[in-house]
């Protein structure tokens, strides 16, 4: 009997372990193949492209953005061949926001397009995540760059010798995803990609296989390429390649070269349970997708039919899918004869064929819009597909006169997009493939699924509760012009969210920083009244600004009143009281720890008490406390504008014609000048020497690093580094008299420690 009854708890110990090795066994199977979620997208395109709306308004009215040469760009071309002068360029793409990355001018000046751009529309991809970027600081994220064409520092006669330092970096395409992940402090992945013109597509599969491996938590993917140079066009007009209109034509009959161009364009994306569990929006699917090369082909930048055909098996066998559960194709498409029809072969001997004529595969290219934007073309075409998916609307591709007759069209279900195409919701998911195929042969392929039905609807908020709507940017200028966006983002939202949804978004998804504001109210009229008198610098009875430094409050407030040691009154008339509620203070015991102001209440408030209350956390925030807004509110998030980027023009061969430019480099310092400075310091009483010092310092500074900094700003959050510190360092010894050595820049990183520790040093030097 023992015998057999320890065999039955051995079978009976065998069975659950074999169970949960299956059950191990089928999570790790779903968690390979789990979809991926796009939360959220940004962009930068030609014809003045700068979001994914803005790309779904050009595709949608039927237009291209073919023009002529940039006129901004300082470039030259020999007479011939004379066809090469058209393409898509993206706007201004010398514009950079240096101070807020922390980039000094040099730096900034030494860092090619395609950085620059990329780091400010990760910020942009974040914000539309509804992800505080600050947030993701030391987390697993991941970063997947393609980066291609890195020609910013080519064919340059001579090189300003203070930007030589840079230059490597600057034009290195592994910092393209290593700056991203420095900025922001992300610390999963961060991998640059160069695959010619498949490149983005291919860090997007990257992407959502280090998630599904569980490398990373969110994963930041595209890719791009921004000429400085017209090198691309020379090379392929001698290899009479470029049509000679500019424009690509794909699948067309008239097909007769590509429309060279460039672009960036990013995704975040996410595990789709992660997703929604974090309530982050999902804008599309990612089901599967899949890699190949061409391998030994017709010749190295020759296209290879068979494994396009591969690639295409392979993407539908990992979303779990057959070639006739995907309506659509977003193909590589980029009008050449050749290529075009060799696509066209591969897509109908996969999709098209066993297809039901009424139900065929719809086929059409963003490039016949934007020309073919190289690194950016494959996260271009996935960001196309998912506003299509958005807008319900296939939209028609351009310059198409008739199908190629180089593609047997007859085998298979396929119909080029001439014409707009509705795409409505129906029982089963809308998908649509995505192509991306490069000279380098390698070759990525994408399954699109529109995204899973939504959750329940976003909290709307207590309806006439008052609200406080926080505002803050880097610079005063930005404050404003964030404000401008958010009233017309609001004016133009049908129909607009809720004051408290406004409110929960502001403070949950969103950095704060040094400059700040405050609309405080109960309706949406007053609160855009409020905010419409912020972006015009103009006063307003429920807006709380930055407060001069006599106005400023101390943080104990806060604490009090949650403590309960203050009531609401009391709060509001001691935030509004000055300098009068010093001795008050001193008698208040004072609770620390975040503490939800609401849970003190015994009572509802009264919408006055709230509103007094929120206007009295107002004026600690923006004399720089911390607020944790978003415990004042209950609500769901909703889009916001993005943080609206104050750039200023940075384009090395603006500074090659005249060897030894400086563009940041301080003036000399007139011997007579500096002896007035230190009489003045001398004769100043110990108030007045701090207050010049800091003048000086700040002044200094901020022509170093070329922008406008404050007294607590800190010099290395906005640039600063040794080459700047050591010539900031001799500056201040020329203006002074002292000797200072410059670690003590370091440690005292603003303008107001610096200036009190030259102060000290001054006046033990003159005791």
């Amino acid at each position: 009997m023992p015998n057999e009854e320890q065999l039955v708890e051995y079978l009976k110990w065998t069975a659950a372990e074999l169970h949960q090795a299956r059950q191990r066994l089928a999570d790790l199977t779903a968690a390979l193949h789990e979809p991926i979620a796009v939360v959220s997208m940004a962009c930068r395109l030609p014809g003045k492209v700068n979001s994914p709306e803005d790309l779904w308004e050009l595709v949608a009215s039927g237009r291209d953005a073919v023009t002529g040469f940039p006129d901004d760009r300082a470039w030259t071309f020999p007479a011939e061949p004379p066809y090469a002068r058209l393409g898509g360029f993206v706007d201004d793409p010398a514009g950079f926001d240096a101070g807020f990355f922390g980039v000094g001018p040099d730096e900034a000046l030494a860092t090619e397009p395609l950085q620059r751009i990329v780091l400010q529309l990760a910020w942009e991809a974040v914000e539309r995540a509804r992800i505080a970027p600050h947030t993701l600081r030391s987390t697993p994220t991941g970063v997947y760059v393609g980066a291609t064409n890195h020609d910013y520092a080519t064919n340059l006669q001579s090189v300003p010798e203070q930007l030589l330092p840079y230059l490597g970096g600057g034009t290195s395409g592994s910092l393209v995803s290593g700056r991203i992940a420095y900025a922001l402090g992300l610390e999963g992945p961060a991998i640059s990609v160069d695959t010619a013109c498949s490149s983005s597509l291919v860090a997007i599969h990257l992407a959502c296989q280090a998630l599904r491996r569980d490398e990373c938590g969110i994963a930041l993917a595209g890719g791009g390429t921004v000429m400085a140079t017209p090198h691309t066009f020379h090379g392929f007009a001698h290899q009479k390649s470029l049509a000679p209109d500019g424009r690509c034509k794909p699948f067309a009959a008239a097909a007769d070269g590509m429309g060279l161009a460039e672009g960036v364009a990013l995704v975040l994306l996410e595990r789709l349970g992660d997703a929604r569990r974090a309530g982050h929006p999902v804008l599309a699917v990612i089901r599967g997708s899949a890699l190949n090369q061409d391998g030994a082909g017709y010749g190295l930048a020759a296209p290879n039919g068979p494994s396009q055909q591969g690639v295409i098996r392979a993407a539908l066998a990992d979303a779990g899918l057959a070639a006739d559960d995907v309506d659509a194709v977003e193909a590589h498409g980029t009008g050449t004869p050749i290529g075009d029809a060799i696509e066209a072969q591969a897509l109908l001997a996969t999709y098209g064929a066993r297809r039901s004529p009424e139900r065929p595969l719809w086929l059409g290219s963003v490039k016949s819009n934007t020309g073919h934007t190289q690194g950016a073309a494959g996260a271009a075409a996935l960001i196309k597909m998912v506003q299509a998916l958005r807008h319900d609307t296939l939209p028609a591709s351009l310059h198409i006169d008739r199908p190629t007759p180089l593609a047997t069209w007859k085998k298979g279900a396929v119909r080029l997009l001439t014409d707009p195409v509705p795409w409505p919701r129906r029982d089963t998911p809308r998908r649509a493939g995505v192509s991306a195929f490069a000279t380098s042969g390698t070759n990525a392929h994408l399954i699109l699924e529109e995204a899973p039905p939504p959750g329940p609807a976003a909290d709307t908020g207590v309806p006439g509760r008052p609200v406080a709507w926080p505002l803050s940017a880097r610079t005063p200028e930005a404050l404003r012009a964030l404000a401008r966006a958010l009233v017309a983002h609001l004016a133009a939202a049908d129909p607009p969210p809720s004051p408290a949804q406004v409110a929960y978004s502001l403070a949950a998804t969103r950095t704060p920083f040094e400059h700040r504001a405050v609309a405080v109210g109960d309706g949406l009229p007053d609160l855009l009244s409020a905010v419409s008198a912020l972006a015009d610098g103009a006063e307003h009875p429920w807006l709380v600004r930055d407060p001069g430094p006599e106005e400023e409050t101390p943080p104990p407030v806060v604490a009090a009143h949650a403590a309960g040691a203050l009531g609401r009154d009391d709060v509001c008339r001691l935030v509004g009281a000055g300098d009068a509620y010093e001795s008050v203070l001193g008698e208040v015991a004072l609770a620390a720890g975040d503490i939800d102001w609401r849970r003190r209440l015994s009572s509802p408030p009264s919408p006055d008490d709230v509103r007094a209350t929120l206007a009295a956390l107002a004026r600690l925030y923006v004399s720089g406390s911390t607020v944790d807004w978003s415990l004042t509110v209950r609500a769901g998030a909703v889009d916001l504008p993005v943080y609206p980027f104050r750039t200023t023009r940075y384009w090395l061969h603006d500074h090659t014609t005249h060897p030894g430019a400086h563009m940041t480099s301080t003036p000399d310092t007139p011997e007579q000048e500096t002896t007035a400075l230190e009489r003045q310091l001398a004769a100043a009483t110990p108030e007045e020497r701090e207050r010049l010092l800091v003048d000086t310092i700040r002044s200094e500074a901020s022509t170093l690093l070329n922008t406008d900094l404050a007294d607590d700003s800190n010099f290395l959050e906005n640039g600063l580094n040794s080459l700047m510190a050591l010539e900031l360092t001799k500056t201040l010894m020329a203006l002074t008299g002292l000797e200072i050595a410059m670690v003590a820049i370091v440690e005292n990183p603003s303008p107001a420690e610096l200036a009190r520790h030259l102060g000290q040093e001054l006046a033990e030097t003159s005791a």
